[in-house]
């Protein structure tokens, strides 16, 4: 979350030392659940949390109570807590809100006591000319005219994915819940009902991520021309973040804050002890809450990451606006979440295209990586049971072309999954996974060009998608080009090739600065699937396309 330059950099050095060093004096930020620790609350958090590392550190040394995040996105968090996984490996959880797995069966009983510590609206940000221009600054705007106008592509904007963020997922039932203007919770009939008028307002999506991180940092990019794609005119996102990139100043224009006039949902962070917590990390839970919620912490997490006081008495800063923000309500019922997600991902969003370049290389046959390769496409393709595995699957809509690699590009096959009966075309892809054999070099630059092309060639016969090229790579190039050509080519790609990111998963003996460099070249990141397994890579990767 980008915060003013004193505490960005007080979060970058943070958070460096905790995970190269295990820094005792500060909020550790772990790669996976510690060991139990007199003094250390093992905490599962959502991400976002990361910029709260100084006032912790101030926290540990008042009370003795140090936090280990272990950050994970909010429905892989539902779905830990709710399987018992987390009885054992944590302490405590902070999520933005516990509502979503109040709806999980089971779920419920796995809590203790939750505290509130901090809240914060998701709202829409607009560059400070488009909301003038729409006639939106300094007037009550509702959901309706946001999506009349989205329909009408009068802005463009970025929002995370709902199966990965709380913030993307808040988004999806505010909207609804708006339209339907019922005042009451979602049925599943009325999430059904709303799709037409949600298309509408998703056509203005140009711009998608799994985290509000790297979809912060994407617009930025856009913003200050250090990506060559098109400036997005705006983001949906905390309140907070929002306001941390205005108090940066490095954006080329403010971003103006609209507060529906008909509703939001507000992140409320309830610090939740696990009922299966031991005495002593009740105690600490309760030591670090209590002071966490004194005046002057109190005042100091407004000032410091733009976040609403929970304690009565502590008066609103004035950036944080004069409008009282009316709360809708949350569905109660996990069938309506799962209608609202089926329908965003499957009928409502604009489609995605996803060109995954394979390797499939001699070395791939080494401790059956080839297999992993196999299994990790079978899970996106439907295999996966999960709660997240069900929403990151290959969706209606999608186009996706599998190009494996070894010496040279392999003969590329494409699908397009059926939006109404998506299985045949998920079991298809599955099959042409689970043929791939290992054997030969490995051209990586060769066979990215070769994906580009591709991409051209999609996009040229139906540009109104969201394409993506994803790489996975279990070693260093070998064959063909190099990664100098590379760079050559990416400075000069064609401009509907511009804003085509390449994600790049490690796997193997990956060079790791040559991955990094494509996906810095392209506007994309890079996974690590050394250090996790890659159906889980895959997985979380699909956040992102």
């Amino acid at each position: 979350m980008r915060r003013p330059a004193a505490a960005s950099a007080a979060v970058a050095l943070i958070a460096a030392v905790a995970l190269l060093a295990g820094c005792a004096g500060s909020p550790e930020a772990t790669d996976g659940p510690t060991e139990p620790e007199p003094g250390l609350l093992r905490v599962l958090a959502g991400s976002e949390l990361a910029d709260l590392a100084p006032i912790l550190d101030e926290a540990a040394q008042a009370t003795g109570v140090r936090v280990g995040f272990d950050f994970t996105g909010t429905l892989d968090g539902a779905e830990t807590v709710a399987s018992g996984r987390a009885d054992t490996t944590h302490d405590a959880t902070w999520f933005s809100s516990n509502r979503y797995l109040a709806l999980q069966p089971g779920a419920p009983a796995k809590l203790g006591t939750a505290t509130e510590i901090v809240s914060s609206p998701v709202v829409l940000g607009l560059r400070r000319s488009v909301a003038d221009a729409l006639g939106w600054i300094g007037r009550p705007v509702t959901w309706s005219e946001i999506a009349a106008a989205a329909g009408a592509r009068q802005f463009s904007y970025g929002m995370t994915d709902p199966s990965a963020s709380n913030t993307g997922f808040s988004t999806v039932v505010a909207v609804a819940t708006a339209l339907v203007g019922s005042g009451a919770a979602l049925t599943v009939e009325q999430a059904a009902s709303t799709a037409p008028a949600l298309k509408d307002f998703f056509a203005a999506q140009t711009l998608a991520a799994g985290s509000s991180g790297f979809l912060q940092d994407a617009y930025v990019r856009r913003a200050t021309r250090a990506d060559p794609g098109p400036p997005v005119d705006g983001l949906i996102n905390y309140e907070s973040v929002l306001l941390g990139l205005n108090a940066e100043g490095t954006l080329p224009e403010p971003l103006e804050l609209i507060y529906p006039a008909d509703g939001v949902i507000t992140a409320e962070y309830p610090f939740t002890v696990l009922a299966s917590a031991s005495q002593q990390a009740r105690d600490d839970h309760r030591k670090l809450t209590e002071y966490l919620r004194t005046p002057a912490v109190q005042q100091a997490l407004m000032d410091r990451t733009f976040r609403r006081p929970a304690v009565p008495g502590v008066a609103l800063a004035p950036v944080l606006g004069t409008a009282t923000l009316v709360e809708l309500p949350f569905p109660a019922q996990a069938e309506v979440v799962d209608t609202l997600l089926t329908s965003y991902f499957d009928k409502i969003r604009r489609p995605s295209r996803t060109i995954y370049v394979l390797d499939t290389s001699g070395s791939m046959g080494q401790d059956d990586r080839i297999g992993d390769l196999r299994r990790s496409l079978a899970g996106i393709a439907g295999a996966d049971p999960s709660l997240t595995g069900q929403y990151r699957r290959f969706r209606g809509r999608e186009e996706v072309t599998l190009l494996p690699f070894s010496s040279t590009p392999g003969t590329p096959q494409t699908f397009v999954v059926d939006e109404n009966d998506p299985g045949p075309t998920r079991a298809r892809i599955a099959d042409a996974g689970n043929a791939l054999q290992a054997d030969g070099g490995t051209a990586i630059y060769d066979s990215l060009r070769r994906a580009y092309d591709i991409a051209g060639e999609q996009i040229a016969t139906d540009p109104d998608r969201f394409t993506s090229i994803v790489l996975m790579t279990d070693g260093e190039n070998t064959e063909g080009s190099d990664v100098g050509a590379f760079r050559d080519y990416a400075g000069s790609r064609p401009a509907d090739l511009r804003t085509v990111p390449v994600f790049t998963v490690l796997f193997g003996e990956s060079d790791n600065e040559q991955m990094t460099e494509v996906a810095t070249l392209t506007g994309g990141r890079t996974f690590d699937a050394r250090t996790a397994p890659l159906a889980e890579v895959f997985k979380e990767i699909r956040g992102y396309v």
